[in-house]
């Protein structure tokens, strides 16, 4: 169970995570990675590293020598290795030598990253995103740097600060916090996701940044869970699974074998839950409601522009594709007539 006590939220280091892409990977790289045999460490307290109070004193040298056994560790293709051995470090310590964990589970945390690929975000227990340093563990998709965009365009949305908004398949419940730091008294977030896992971190996330009385976790799938509150959204945020089932063995191996399926797989085509997201929509928002979904990229959020446009002619205007920051069409939103 992760600990939800009251601990001081921790502002963001200047640093840029590496990237995990969600876009497969060339065949023959693809072709030339085998997964490992599931090494995750067993570790008894499920708190994020992070988060854990620094309790277990360790010796200067003994440090070091942790030091250079995890630096011997980075292959020279994975110079980036060592950035992230810094980190780990400055996460996992003090300036008076004492650690969040237990050396030796530090170094099989460390193992993990090296050998088996897990992404360093499940290491150190967190991801800096949006202002935010957002709690994640096994189980809860990383939240992704061009997913910020969506903050932007919440913020666009006339009287958005006093509208009641959900963020569905919410995950880490970035988006629901971000979010709700930025409405007014009467502006309120509801947040679904159909995972246990995912409705336990995005609860603790909400209750570190002192949010409660503006995000409501609510378990289950998509709309579901929001039946008392359909037709009186201002806005519909969602970053659903959009990956086609296909491509999923050729991800980063980081992405595909560390990261749940279930926040990946989208399916034959990756629209099913799309689809299923606009066939909700004219119900669920209010009249001038916004919506804004992301999406696997150009030819999904063309499709997507296109259907929504066409279907629903009569509920939706403004439809339209957005760029990320790679000039890539990662996002589509509009508005409810």
């Amino acid at each position: 169970m992760l600990s939800l006590s009251a601990r001081p939220i921790l502002l963001p280091k200047p640093r840029l995570r590496r990237l995990l892409l969600l876009r497969p990977l060339s065949s023959a790289t693809a072709a030339a990675l085998t997964p490992p045999t599931p090494r995750t460490p067993a570790i008894a307290d499920a708190t994020p590293l992070f988060l854990r109070p620094p309790t277990h004193p360790v010796p200067h040298a003994a440090l070091e020598a942790f030091r250079r056994r995890a630096a011997a560790l980075v292959p020279p293709s994975a110079p980036h290795l060592h950035r992230h051995l810094r980190w780990f470090l400055a996460d996992a310590s003090n300036p008076d030598h004492l650690l969040r964990a237990p050396l030796d589970e530090l170094e099989a945390l460390w193992l993990a990253h090296v050998r088996d690929r897990r992404p360093f975000q499940y290491v150190v227990g967190n991801e800096h995103w949006g202002g935010l340093v957002v709690a994640v563990r096994d189980g809860v998709l990383i939240p992704r740097p061009e997913t910020e965009a969506v903050l932007d365009m919440v913020r666009a949305v006339d009287g958005f600060d006093d509208g009641w908004w959900a963020d569905l398949g919410t995950g880490s419940g970035a988006i629901a916090v971000a979010v709700a730091r930025m409405l007014g008294p009467e502006g309120r977030v509801f947040a679904t996701d159909v995972s246990e896992v995912a409705v336990e971190v995005a609860r603790l996330n909400v209750q570190r940044y002192g949010v409660q009385d503006k995000v409501e976790i609510r378990h289950g799938s998509w709309f579901k869970p929001l039946e008392e509150v359909k037709g009186k959204l201002m806005g519909v945020i969602s970053n659903p699974p959009y990956i086609p089932t296909d491509d999923l063995p050729g991800l980063q191996p980081e992405v595909g074998w560390h990261e749940p399926k279930l926040a990946l797989d989208g399916g034959k085509d990756g629209l099913d839950h799309l689809l299923h997201l606009c066939e909700g929509l004219s119900s669920a928002l209010k009249p001038g409601g916004f919506f804004v979904f992301e999406t696997n990229g150009n030819k999904q959020s063309e499709f997507l522009v296109d259907f929504i446009s066409t279907k629903w002619s009569s509920s939706f205007c403004n439809v339209e594709a957005v760029l990320d920051f790679a000039d890539i069409k990662r996002f589509v939103r509009g508005y409810r007539r």
